[in-house]
C-alpha cells in the first residue's frame, strides 16, 4: 500500500510539474533547438530553390503570353539572378528574427511536442519530402496560377481604362440644357 501511495504521490507531482512546463513560454534557447531540429535553414535554402523554379515559369509563361516569346538570355539571366538572391540571403538574420514569433504563440511544452515529432521517423520524414512535394506541388498549381493571374490582369487593366477614361453620364441624369 506504501509503494502505492508514493507511485500515486509521484505521477501527481510529475504531472504538475509537466502542467507547468507545457504552459511555461518557450524560451529562446527551446526555439532555436525546435529550429535546429527542423533544420531550417536547410529548409529555407531548398524552399526558395523551388520557389525560383516556380517563379521562372510563371514568369516565362507570363512573357510567353504577353510577347510570343521569352528574350534568348532569359533562362540563363533568371536562373543567376535567382541563385545571387538565394546565396546572398542573409538567412541567419531571417531566423533570429523569427524567434519572437515562435515564442508568442508556442508554450514550451508545445516546442517540446513539435521537436518530439519532427525527431520521429515519420517527422524526419516529413523534413526529407516536404521540399519535393512543394516542387510538384507548385507545379501542378503553375496552369491553374498562370491562368488566374492573366485573368487578374486582364481585370486590373480594365480597371484601370475606367478610371482614366472620362466620366460618363447615367442616361435621364443629365441637367435640363438652358437653352432648350
Amino acid at each position: 500500500m506504501k509503494r502505492l501511495l508514493i507511485a500515486l504521490a509521484c505521477v501527481v507531482l510529475s504531472a504538475s510539474a509537466f502542467a507547468q512546463n507545457a504552459e511555461e513560454p518557450a524560451s529562446r534557447d527551446d526555439v532555436i533547438l525546435y529550429l535546429r531540429t527542423m533544420r531550417s535553414h536547410d529548409m529555407l535554402q531548398r524552399t526558395m530553390e523551388v520557389q525560383a523554379n516556380s517563379m521562372q515559369q510563371l514568369f516565362r509563361s507570363m512573357l510567353t503570353s504577353e510577347n510570343g516569346q521569352v528574350p534568348p538570355d532569359f533562362d540563363v539571366t533568371f536562373k543567376a539572378s535567382m541563385d545571387d538572391l538565394i546565396q546572398r540571403m542573409p538567412t541567419d538574420q531571417i531566423v533570429e528574427a523569427m524567434i519572437p514569433a515562435y515564442q508568442k504563440h508556442f508554450t514550451k511544452g508545445d516546442i517540446e511536442a513539435i521537436n518530439a515529432f519532427y525527431s520521429s521517423p515519420v517527422g524526419q520524414k516529413v523534413l526529407q519530402q516536404l521540399p519535393s512535394v512543394l516542387q510538384e506541388g507548385n507545379q501542378a498549381a503553375m496552369p491553374i496560377m498562370t491562368k488566374y493571374l492573366s485573368e487578374w490582369k486582364e481585370r486590373m487593366v480594365k480597371e484601370f481604362e475606367k478610371k482614366d477614361s472620362p466620366p460618363t453620364t447615367i442616361k435621364g441624369s443629365q441637367k435640363p440644357d438652358p437653352k432648350n
